[in-house]
């Protein structure tokens, strides 16, 4: 058996076998990412074991079951996992109970992370943001922290000035030895240098009136559980 991919997530489903002539067919979220005439095998999102692709029969999953799938695979796009679906409706008996993942689990779908084992029972787990913090990113635009000495004038006059900054996404009102402390985001974090950073933050001091120090750390990578 091939290794698993470091940032391969599992979804357990459970369906049910229609017993009539007339049914749905299963949702495309099960065969599809994205382009609705692509096949999941072309995708690098999407994986459905061997079990989910036979033609034998038709299974169908619950509507929450299927929008739980939907909501995953869209995540696990945007955030760059290799989503695997296991269908335990069509594995045999032993492949569940030998399977850890599912240990404890009552409802479906579960989600599994194998590289950190967090997981996501039955389908009122399932929201974005749940997924978001279950699946951490790399950052793609630059980042920096700032600590900021302010002057004796008007602190929310200088905080309302930075905020007009497109570079600053946050800043924080603290105590201590430095007033404020800033959050910047640099956009194409493979263009823009520490150097152009640095110089930006320099800058503050003549920008925005009050500013009179600065103490930066630039991270050489980013990794984030909130939304991109």
């Amino acid at each position: 058996m091939a290794p698993a991919r470091t940032n391969e997530i599992l979804l357990y489903v459970k369906s049910h076998k229609a017993v009539t002539s007339f049914y749905r067919p299963r949702s495309t979220a099960m065969d599809v990412v994205g382009d609705p005439h692509a096949k999941a095998a072309d995708s690098d999102a999407t994986d459905t074991s061997d079990e989910m692709t036979d033609a034998e029969g038709a299974y169908m999953l619950s509507d929450e079951q299927a929008r739980c799938v939907s909501l995953a695979e869209e995540v696990a796009l945007r955030r760059g996992y290799h989503l695997k679906i296991i269908d335990v409706a069509r594995t045999n008996l032993v492949t569940k109970l030998l399977d850890s993942h599912l240990s404890g689990a009552t409802t479906f779908p579960v989600l599994v992370v194998p590289s950190s084992g967090h997981r996501l029972i039955g389908p009122s787990a399932f929201t974005e943001l749940s997924l978001l913090a279950l699946l951490p990113a790399e950052m793609k635009n630059r980042r920096a922290f700032t600590y900021l000495k302010v002057d004796a004038v008007d602190l929310d006059e200088v905080r309302q000035n930075l905020l007009n900054l497109p570079e600053v996404k946050e800043v924080h009102v603290i105590t201590g030895d430095w007033d404020l402390f800033l959050v910047l985001e640099f956009a194409g974090s493979g263009e823009i240098t520490k150097r152009q950073v640095l110089d930006f933050i320099i800058g503050l001091k003549k920008r925005v009136p009050g500013v009179s120090d600065t103490s930066s750390f630039i991270p050489e990578l980013s990794v984030t559980k909130f939304p991109l």
